[in-house]
């Protein structure tokens, strides 16, 4: 649900003075989103991502630069790359998807492709929104929408997020279409990059289910998402297209219920003290007490996927936090959550015996101990 107008002005008012005066917003597009989604428990990253605020730049300013994102380089072949696949109004895109996805459709021959063009996020978010109506109203044909615009609320703040491609088909069924320049090699590609790319188009058929159900509120059948989306890529180590379908129901459903775990960013807003600004025009230690005021919850994943990691990461070693050792030992240790907790239990100096975690501490310390014995004699 959407905020109401005086609640939801006032929230940006508070997120642009979270952000710093003059700073522009940087937008929350959907690899954020899933990312986000993966770590829902980390405040940190929800109320910086809910109010535009720049993280690369931010950790720079604290010491910590990221080497996260993509090199130039990369931007530019998949660029290049998308041009192609989109080339004559879409012609090959729209055979692979028929091809991949619905082949008893006829062939896509002549397809629309709408001008999405409008002024702001929120208008192209509306021109999308029309033109999927308009689909919706004439069946039997094919459209293609060329990085349409859509809206998905997340913890009381919209999301703007721009797919690569949507597909409409004959039968008023909707699909995701996403295009990466990592190679599809004997039909097969990285299964780290294609589950990225698999979270990435669920938050894009969240946010299509939404706009579905808007449609659907109107008397009319509701179109159908299609939960399996398509994954253009360059086949082997040419420049030609392949595509694969790929089922992304568990990253749905994975990625739905994280975002409705986190909490409302006016909340994390509304618990910081007044005047708090994330500017990195700052001073570093003003800055770095910002920062710290909201907490983190760090993981060895968030190397990948967040700019702020290695800031976290080095507060987590100093805290000596469990949580930077990994989720999976996290939850094996149950509640010690410091290295510190973790030794004395081991030792025997703390912990209560009938702990399963404190136990197994004490009988590894105790087979540590009589193997270093063993080989010393």
């Amino acid at each position: 649900m959407p905020l109401p107008r005086t609640r939801g002005t006032a929230l940006r008012q508070r997120l642009a003075e979270l952000r710093g005066p003059e700073v522009p917003a940087k937008a929350l597009d959907a690899r954020a989103l899933a990312a986000l989604a993966a770590n829902p428990g980390c405040a940190r990253r929800a109320i910086l991502d809910g109010a535009g605020v720049n993280k690369a730049a931010v950790a720079s300013a604290l010491g910590s630069p990221s080497a996260f994102g993509q090199s130039q380089f990369a931007l530019t072949r998949g660029n290049a790359f998308e041009a192609k696949v989109k080339a004559d109004g879409g012609a090959e895109l729209l055979r692979l998807v028929h091809d991949k996805l619905d082949r008893s459709a006829e062939p896509p021959a002549d397809a629309r492709v709408p001008d999405l063009t409008a002024a702001g996020p929120q208008g192209r978010t509306a021109r999308t929104e029309l033109e999927l109506r308009e689909a919706a109203a004439h069946p039997g044909a094919w459209t293609l929408l060329d990085h349409p615009m859509l809206a998905l609320d997340v913890a009381g703040s919209p999301a703007f997020l721009e797919p690569d491609a949507v597909v409409v088909h004959p039968d008023g069924s909707w699909t995701v279409v996403e295009i990466k320049s990592f190679p599809l090699l004997d039909g097969s590609a990285d299964p780290a990059k294609v589950g990225a790319a698999a979270r990435q188009a669920a938050v894009y058929v969240l946010a299509l289910e939404e706009v579905a159900a808007r449609l659907g509120a109107d008397g009319a059948p509701a179109p159908r998402v299609r939960h399996r989306v398509l994954l253009v890529c360059p086949r082997d180590f040419s420049n030609l297209p392949a595509a694969s379908a790929v089922d992304i129901r568990k990253q749905r459903a994975v990625t739905a219920r994280q975002l409705a775990r986190l909490t409302r960013i006016e909340d994390i807003a509304g618990a910081l003290p007044e005047g708090t600004c994330f500017s990195p025009e700052l001073p570093a230690e003003e800055l770095t007490a910002a920062v710290e005021s909201v907490p983190a919850t760090y993981a060895p994943e968030c190397l990948s996927a967040c700019e702020l990691a290695f800031h976290c990461r080095a507060r987590s070693r100093q805290e000596g936090a469990v949580t930077s050792l990994g989720r999976p030992v996290r939850a094996e240790l149950g509640g010690l959550t410091t290295v510190e907790d973790v030794l004395a239990a081991a030792r025997g100096e703390a912990g209560d015996p009938d702990d399963p975690a404190v136990a197994a501490l004490r009988r590894a310390a105790a087979l540590r101990a009589e193997a270093l014995e063993a080989a010393c004699r």
